[in-house]
């Protein structure tokens, strides 16, 4: 079977890179406007659905992976800032804190029609930053296109206490961990 990325991220497709196994990406045309009352966890995971399964029909005969991943620090939802007058803000407002990544992995088989939908959470504690220190950082990695401000794989890292979760690669947005026994279970072994 074929194995398509249902995402124009390219972080992403570094990513499953990792995983050295052939594979194309298509970005699905969807609606992610949340739903009204919808948890974090219940959108992130409609999401990666559908993003999945919004490649079906182009796709037969294929294994589909949707992700999408949003954040929450005190129970704000966090978007992608866009600016930096934004993202010094989420910054600012983050420092000192605990912020919740949510990152939902849909793998999607298109022949059979069946699919399997977590969502995988992980932690960040952000140390106490100066204004310097967020200016500095935001001017050097300019991550106005990641939610909450920072690049963890990056400099971004610098900017954390420490970090909790089953698998480091769903902060960046694609928990691979669980995609490998998800794909093994689907008859595509990594290893």
């Amino acid at each position: 079977m074929k194995l398509v990325l249902a995402s124009s991220s390219p972080f992403r497709k570094t990513l499953l890179e990792k995983l050295h196994l052939k594979f194309e990406t298509d970005s699905p045309d969807i609606d992610e406007t949340p739903l009204i009352d919808e948890s974090i966890e219940s959108m992130v995971m409609r999401l990666s659905e559908a993003k999945a399964k919004a490649l079906a029909e182009k796709h037969p005969d294929t294994l589909i992976i949707g992700s999408d991943q949003s954040a929450a620090l005190n129970g704000n939802v966090l978007h992608k800032p866009g600016s930096y007058e934004v993202a010094f803000e989420q910054l600012k407002a983050a420092s000192g804190q605990t912020i919740t990544f949510y990152t939902g992995l849909c793998l999607f088989n298109s022949k059979s029609g069946q699919s399997e939908t977590i969502c995988e959470p992980f932690i960040v504690k952000f140390r106490e930053l100066s204004n310097t220190e967020i200016e500095n950082y935001l001017k050097r990695e300019e991550p106005y296109n990641c939610a909450g401000s920072f690049k963890s794989e990056a400099l971004g890292i610098s900017l954390f206490e420490c970090m909790r979760g089953d698998d480091p690669n769903t902060l960046i947005g694609l928990p691979l961990i669980q995609l490998c026994r998800m794909l093994k279970e689907n008859g595509m072994p990594v290893i």
